[in-house]
């Protein structure tokens, strides 16, 4: 948007006041023009399926809301978690699924195979869970190498290991050569709830701490830079890696209000979740975002904020601020968590919004990207 279509449309939103009214300021008509549009019923208005719809951003939840979540509404689904957590037979468990359609397959850091499990693991994990058992099913296309399979499934064996999972069931499906790109992978997961413990946006409160667990941005750069398309050359790896026994760490050490791994639209797309759930405000301190330099100096190049791409092993937590410190320091003496740090802080107002404290000392609305500059990256 322009800076003149923004004056426009700031001009359009004082004219709309109530006759009579006082006037709100500019930034408050701003903020309640917001509000108002976030209130609307989610409606898909393209005729087609694009990228957007997957990238994680607005167009991916608009489609949940408005084609799944439409057709499936129960009060389960409702919460639209990383997971469901299910009460069967005395027992609290946590349903997950995913599906993998990364390219290239192998790249540096890991492979289609690894994440594919290390992303069912984190999604049970951020909802509390103790990781138990996945299920895996393969769409292969007619003419993929054995051999590439073999390296895929062992990748995934090995991540199985590490992350103390089993895979029990699965499926395989083959399709006519160019209808699949290869390989996707379609993972479910198991867990178990052992922790009495609440984690959603109802017991986020002001004063709670923000906080990430590692360098941001990794896998969505060396995804980017893998697939050979651009003159860069960079010394970068994926951070894929099962986040369980780290989470485990967090829960043991601190109150933990709400947790989400940062996967497609990066930590600012977690960030404005959780704000807009818990209807709360996230204040970001920007140079405390742990980012590694070779990642931030290839998002300059690209001109990518990297507060949009990707993690495969980093989660968001807000966690009570009163121990905030603490939770640092445990995080720290994990191998995973030797760069987490305090991000932000949760404030009353402006309810549902992010904000950046920059560099520069200013303060700017950090929104959600319609769909993601990198597509399929997971």
């Amino acid at each position: 948007m322009t800076a003149e279509h923004t004056a426009e449309w700031v001009e359009r939103a004082i004219a709309q006041a109530e006759p009579g009214s006082a006037h709100p300021s500019r930034e408050l008509q701003v903020l309640e023009r917001i509000e108002r549009a976030r209130r609307r019923k989610p409606k898909v208005r393209e005729e087609l399926i694009t990228l957007a719809h997957g990238a994680g951003g607005k167009a991916t939840r608009t489609l949940v809301e408005a084609v799944f979540l439409e057709a499936f509404r129960n009060p389960v689904l409702e919460s639209l978690d990383d997971g469901a957590a299910l009460d069967v037979n005395g027992s609290r468990m946590v349903f997950t699924t995913d599906s993998f359609v990364v390219s290239p397959l192998f790249f540096p850091g890991g492979d289609i195979g690894d994440l594919a499990v290390n992303g069912t693991v984190n999604d049970l994990a951020v909802c509390g869970a103790r990781p138990l058992y996945l299920s895996a099913a393969f769409i292969l296309e007619e003419g993929f190498p054995v051999a590439d399979l073999r390296r895929i499934t062992d990748s995934m064996a090995a991540a199985a290991a590490r992350a103390g999972v089993h895979v029990v069931t699965g499926d395989t499906k083959v399709v006519q050569r160019g209808k699949g790109d290869g390989c996707y992978v379609t993972t479910a997961g198991v867990g178990v709830l052992d922790r009495k413990i609440t984690l959603g946006p109802s017991t986020v409160r002001p004063g709670d701490a923000v906080i990430v667990s590692g360098p941001i941005g990794e896998h969505g750069i060396t995804i980017m830079i893998a697939r050979g398309e651009l003159d860069i050359a960079a010394d970068v790896t994926s951070d894929t890696a099962s986040i369980h026994d780290l989470v485990a760490t967090l829960l043991d050490t601190a109150p933990v209000r709400m947790l989400r791994d940062a996967t497609r639209g990066g930590v600012a797309t977690v960030l404005n979740e959780i704000a807009e759930a818990a209807q709360l405000a996230i204040m970001v301190d920007e140079p405390a975002i742990p980012i590694r330099p070779v990642v931030n100096g290839a998002c300059e190049l690209l001109g990518l904020d990297p507060l949009y791409v990707a993690c495969e092993g980093r989660f968001v937590a807000v966690v009570d601020g009163a121990h905030a410190e603490a939770a640092v320091d445990a995080l720290r003496r994990h191998p995973l968590g030797e760069a987490a740090a305090i991000v932000g802080t949760v404030e009353a107002d402006p309810a549902g919004l992010v904000l950046l404290k920059t560099v520069f000392g200013g303060t700017r609305i950090v929104d959600v990207l319609v769909g993601d500059p990198l597509p399929r990256i997971c």
